[in-house]
């Protein structure tokens, strides 16, 4: 999915098909703020009854093909005139792919206490990031070096032209990783339903379970004045996780603004970020283990922070806001990033790259700590509201700053304000106890 929401679709959709990085940033912002809205009013709900059903396969199953399906459709996003989808249609397919990604992360995540030991939880969830994001700098390298690179440049272990026979003129070689990001989830989603683990089935039908599950998120909700703690992490990481979610959905559209990177560029920021994700997940692990879940979200937050402000800070004849430095002036004579400002733009991103994997990873296991035991699927549901039922917010405070500024760094900026919120009510979550075992009460 990196390909589609970051690296390649969300910023050719902006300076492409829409034709005004400015104007794109802002429409896409609107796309990923429905989504957020949908999935605040849903996601607790599914949540809840698939506790109520047991078994997570089968509704799983089902947000995988429609998330599949979503994806393959932006292929036939095209700008106007040249045959493609509407624009709306277009806004609808990305913002339907949205929502239905966070479903199967409310169904995998609470999965994830049965199929690892609670004292191997910090270095499973770490690993299943690390791995994912692995896999994801392999799909890179091979469109980069299979699509984007032929005909572009003359090297030995380059073809001459894009495989498939795809045609630049038509921008295949950005669309076609919608239909690549769709295959890759089909396939190697089959393993996880073939080999892990699921719970019993209790029989009970999905529309009595969604009716009584309802019940049972209000009763949660409730509840919840007695998990005080627990209350106040969900509230922390409804803030900041909505911010780390705004930089990787925005990071790519605001270098393609910017910077004016075309495809290769993207690609090789994507294959470069990500591969450094990797170790932001075992970072994450790491971290759980040494200074426990709390402390290392701490961390890996002012990290996210940190890099945001410098990536803000970035632009084609400037560096750090106040540093002028000639656009034109080559550091090295490679195929991409040769400029100062460039080199240092992947240098900042690259540290948030590992602090929002890492992030991502220690909040996931600081969550599976504090849930009561019997309650994961319910509290999960709420962990996918708390990220997202601000992930409206993101979208809507850079879709804000750009318009009003005209500017996607004060657009891409403002995510600042949330990272900054979440973190400061994080400080005053009581961690859990060494043993892995959940805070029952106040």
């Amino acid at each position: 999915m990196l390909l589609c929401t970051i690296y390649v679709m969300a910023p050719y959709i902006s300076t492409v098909v829409i034709g005004d990085p400015v104007r794109g940033q802002a429409i896409i912002s609107g796309w990923h703020k429905t989504s957020g809205i949908i999935i605040a009013l849903t996601a607790p709900f599914l949540g809840a009854a698939s506790d109520r059903m047991g078994r997570r396969k089968p509704l799983l199953g089902a947000a995988v093909l429609m998330l599949a399906g979503a994806t393959l459709a932006q292929y036939w996003a095209l700008p106007a005139g040249e045959g493609g989808l509407p624009l709306w249609l277009i806004g609808a397919a990305v913002t339907f792919a949205g929502v239905m990604f966070v479903y199967t992360e409310v169904f995998h995540n609470s999965m994830l206490v049965r199929a690892a030991h609670p004292e191997v939880l910090h270095h499973v969830s770490g690993l299943g990031l690390s791995l994912g994001n692995l896999s994801s700098v392999l799909l890179l390298v091979f469109v980069l070096v299979g699509v984007a690179l032929p005909g572009q440049v003359h090297w030995p272990f380059v073809l001459d032209a894009p495989l498939f026979g795809l045609d630049p003129a038509k921008h295949e070689p950005s669309r076609v990783v919608a239909l690549i990001s769709a295959g890759w989830l089909l396939v190697f989603s089959v393993p996880l339903f073939l080999y892990t683990p699921d719970l019993d089935t209790t029989g009970e039908k999905f529309g009595n379970a969604l009716r009584h599950g309802a019940g049972n998120v209000l009763r949660t909700l409730r509840k919840l004045s007695h998990y005080r703690n627990v209350a106040l992490f969900l509230f922390a990481r409804m803030l900041y996780a909505d911010g780390k979610t705004a930089i990787l959905i925005f990071s790519g559209v605001y270098a393609a603004g910017v910077m004016s990177w075309g495809l290769i560029e993207m690609l090789a920021l994507g294959a470069t970020l990500t591969l450094f994700a990797v170790l932001g997940g075992f970072a994450g692990g790491w971290l759980d283990h040494h200074v426990g879940p709390k402390r290392a979200v701490i961390v890996e937050l002012v990290m996210a922070l940190t890099s945001l402000i410098a990536m803000v800070s970035m632009a084609p004849g400037r560096m750090f806001f106040v540093l002028p430095v000639d656009a034109d002036a080559h550091v090295w004579n490679g195929p991409v990033f040769q400029t100062a400002p460039e080199l240092a733009y992947v240098g900042v991103a690259i540290f948030a790259a590992i602090s929002i994997t890492a992030a991502y990873a220690s909040s996931r296991t600081l969550m599976a700590r504090l849930a009561p035991k019997g309650m994961e699927g319910e509290l999960f549901g709420l962990y996918a509201l708390s990220g997202s039922a601000t992930a409206w917010l993101g979208p809507l405070l850079v879709e804000i700053f750009t318009s009003a500024y005209h500017s996607q760094r004060a657009g891409f900026a403002s995510v600042a304000i949330l990272l900054v919120a979440g973190l400061a009510l994080l400080l005053f979550v009581r961690p859990p106890p060494a043993n892995g075992a959940p805070q029952a009460h106040r």
